[in-house]
């Protein structure tokens, strides 16, 4: 008995000193870190970016000890906001949406320069992009004049695109258009329903919204915008984009279609760790050949043009790849 409960004894003792001093198993593994990326709506290029990039870092747990999640969101003014709040740590955004907010412009004018904003690389190009139903009669721009239009719901970079480019051909949103503000997930069936006559998605090609608007009984097609020189003088982050009607059948255009449109960034805050930011940028870079193939707005990126279109300070996580990398 007394053997009994000597070797008892000596068991706790050895067992309270390993807790004591750290060593067990479960006090010794890495502290799991976790953080999720705002996107946008579930038919737009953002939804699947984020996708892509979560997998693979996720792949890579062991090594990182981080679970990435991705969130379907209103889209970059959300997105913006949610991770300077620090209910996100990353964001998928248009480019001129992060040169407002760094800049405290547009909806940020209030706010004032949002300086906790960093970058981390940009993604892809987003062609402003306006679509209507062929019995609406909509050749132009200008002929939205009194139809029924969705500009993209608050919150989105998408919607402020629709009013540049309305306010470049002289329309008021407010007065001269019946504007309805939908999420861009909604669009093509209003369109196909007849319950708008046209809609405005800046956003990557091929997209899904677009395939389920041109799949319809109702007869679509592309709206060119152009005369676009105003915009490119005023704004600097624009340029000329042309949505490639092969991946579109069903629409009745025949030929390429001009607009202007910006970048996809990835951006998160100062406040995340050098770590996460770090994982994130380096599963990105070192296995862009499989993210380039998984969507085919993705087929243009170079490790040199993801590093363009950036307002913000790039973030120390992302830095430290791009100089252990060469390219910085």
């Amino acid at each position: 008995m007394k053997k009994g409960l000597f070797f008892a004894l000596a068991l706790v003792m050895v067992s309270t000193m390993t807790f004591a001093n750290g060593k067990s198993e479960g006090s010794s593994a890495p502290k799991k870190q976790f953080a999720t990326i705002g996107t946008g709506g579930v038919t737009g290029v953002y939804y699947p970016a984020g996708g892509a990039i979560s997998k693979m870092v996720n792949k890579k747990y062991d090594t990182y000890h981080i679970k990435l999640t991705v969130e379907s969101t209103g889209g970059s003014v959300f997105n913006i906001n949610a991770v300077m709040a620090g209910d996100l740590e990353f964001g998928i955004v248009q480019s001129d949406r992060q040169t407002q907010s760094w800049n405290g412009t547009a909806e940020w004018k209030d706010k004032g320069p949002q300086k906790k904003l960093r970058a981390v690389c940009a993604l892809y190009p987003e062609s402003v992009t306006l679509m209507a139903a062929d019995d609406a009669n909509i050749n132009s721009i200008k002929d939205l004049k009194g139809k029924i239009v969705n500009i993209g719901n608050p919150g989105s970079g998408n919607r402020g695109n629709a009013i540049i480019a309305l306010e470049n051909a002289g329309l008021n949103w407010k007065t001269d258009i019946k504007a309805e503000e939908l999420k861009a997930s909604e669009a093509a069936k209003m369109l196909q329903d007849g319950r708008i006559d046209a809609y405005f998605y800046t956003v990557g090609h091929p997209n899904g919204s677009f395939k389920e608007a041109t799949a319809g009984k109702r007869k679509v097609h592309f709206v060119p915008i152009t005369d676009i020189s105003g915009i490119l003088a005023k704004y600097p982050y624009y340029a000329k984009s042309v949505i490639p009607i092969k991946y579109y059948p069903n629409a009745t255009n025949k030929e390429d279609v001009p607009t202007f449109g910006v970048k996809a960034t990835l951006i998160t805050s100062s406040d995340v760790p050098d770590n996460i930011v770090y994982a994130v940028t380096k599963e990105i870079f070192d296995n862009l050949d499989e993210f380039k193939s998984l969507h085919p707005a993705f087929g243009v990126l170079t490790k040199k043009n993801m590093l363009e279109g950036l307002t913000a300070p790039i973030h120390p996580g992302a830095m430290k790849y791009y100089k252990e990398a060469g390219l910085k």
